[in-house]
């Protein structure tokens, strides 16, 4: 009979978020892959459980190599356990590309959901949680950073990052640049663990104060979404691109330029143009 291929949410700091399913999986499966053995060797210690099953190391520079492996033990009945150093697997750690494979290949793929940074980082934040997106660790080279926000600049859904904190104060400083510094956010850092902080204000105050403090450990920052713009009448936008027809532009190019800022259609706006000419 097939097997299981298993993705199982660790504890990202307290032991004791560990659930019961976790500990018996990791006592049960024919295979534990993990992207540091070091690392769960040293979690079962502390959860006071023996592995009996066969423990690989499967990280992102052995993933796609590894992936075939670990499915031919679950075509072959046994049950695979995916685990990452803590949180979710595949969730800016190893994990899709075996997923990916195990559907490829028609085989089960299953979660045993346990904790999550993300999720974690959104509830402590203060900030909306009814729509938000994951943008993981932003660009390192401050050039690329700046054209990732650029574009994130209009993202009305709450938005949640992983950093380092080497680079946590130039990441938020870019992010009140492009954000701008009143946009609300949250710093999180060592989230469930003993020096658990959660710092809370505007993105210009955040970047001030990481600039001043060394902030150590693992940090999420969540960033509240654009706020809505208001809306122009119809009425507005034509005297818009009637202003700019003035000024020497050319109409198609002038309702071209005002649609795509006022997030309208561009044919209704052309006909109404040309009526009030």
């Amino acid at each position: 009979m097939t097997g299981r291929l298993i993705l199982a949410g660790t504890p990202i700091g307290d032991v004791e978020d560990a659930s019961p399913r976790l500990r018996r999986l990791l006592v049960e499966a024919d295979v534990v892959a993990a992207e540091d053995t070091r690392r769960l060797h040293a979690l079962a210690g502390r959860l006071e459980l023996k592995m009996a099953g066969r423990i690989l190391s499967y990280h992102e520079h052995n993933e796609s190599a590894r992936a075939d492996e670990l499915l031919d033990v679950v075509e072959n009945g046994g049950t695979v356990l995916i685990v990452t150093d803590a949180g979710m697997p595949s969730v800016s750690d190893p994990g899709y590309r075996v997923v990916t494979r195990a559907i490829e290949r028609g085989l089960p793929v299953t979660s045993a959901p346990g904790p999550s940074a993300v999720l974690t980082a959104l509830a402590v934040s203060g900030l909306p949680t009814d729509r938000f997106c994951f943008e993981g660790f932003p660009p390192r080279k401050p050039g690329e950073r700046a054209r990732a926000f650029e574009l994130l600049a209009d993202e009305r859904r709450t938005m949640v990052f992983f950093e380092s904190p080497h680079r946590v104060d130039q990441t938020l400083a870019a992010m009140a640049e492009a954000f701008g510094a009143d946009r609300p956010a949250a710093v999180c850092r060592e989230l469930t663990k003993t020096y658990e902080e959660v710092l809370r204000g505007g993105l210009g105050e955040l970047a001030e104060t990481a600039a001043q403090e060394q902030l150590r450990g693992e940090i999420s920052i969540v960033v509240s979404g654009a706020p809505q713009r208001e809306t122009a009448t119809t009425a507005e936008l034509v005297a818009e691109v009637l202003s700019r027809v003035a000024g020497g532009e050319r109409l198609k190019e002038a309702v071209a330029g005002v649609a795509d800022a006022a997030g309208v259609h561009k044919r209704e706006l052309y006909a109404a143009a040309l009526a009030a000419k």
